[in-house]
């Protein structure tokens, strides 16, 4: 699979023949958010990295999308769910709450056999921390809030 720089980078040509306009927008500021941070890290980006990126610009669009529905915006905010659909286009297939779930699962019964004692929502960050290192191990993409909210009803069940 071609490195997401590089299939941005092809899909603003064929944007670019195709007059669209919109995406081809779109399209720009990614590659700038991407060239800005690999300039800043003088060396090229991971896939990883890249993939960070756009999760960034994925949670930022989602921010405006919430703060334009608030402000009665309804034409802003559909201009960038139609960004966070272009920049999904680019990510790997989320994980699934099951998946996560295991993940979290694992993770739980991990800390319990190297402390003694089962995780208790005071422990909610060192779980968080596990689970985000199993997440990008595995290289699975998720969001942020989603996993934090099953963690939290994870240990509650404690």
């Amino acid at each position: 699979m071609a490195a997401i720089g590089d299939r941005i980078g092809t899909d603003i040509i064929t944007a670019m023949k195709a007059k669209e306009a919109d995406k081809l927008t779109t399209l720009r500021m990614v590659k700038s958010a991407l060239k800005s941070k690999e300039i800043d890290k003088r060396e090229p980006l991971t896939d990883a990295e890249e993939q960070s990126i756009l999760t960034t610009l994925l949670k930022q669009r989602r921010e405006s999308v919430e703060s334009f529905t608030k402000g009665n915006r309804p034409e802003l905010a559909a201009k960038e769910q139609i960004e966070i659909g272009l920049i999904e286009a680019y990510m790997p297939q989320a994980a699934g709450e099951d998946d996560i779930r295991a993940i979290i699962t694992g993770a739980i019964d991990t800390l319990t056999k190297s402390n003694g004692t089962r995780p208790t929502p005071k422990d909610m960050g060192a779980v968080m921390k596990t689970v985000q290192q199993r997440l990008l191990a595995d290289g699975t993409r998720a969001d942020g809030k989603l996993v934090s909210e099953l963690v939290k009803s994870e240990l509650a069940k404690s």
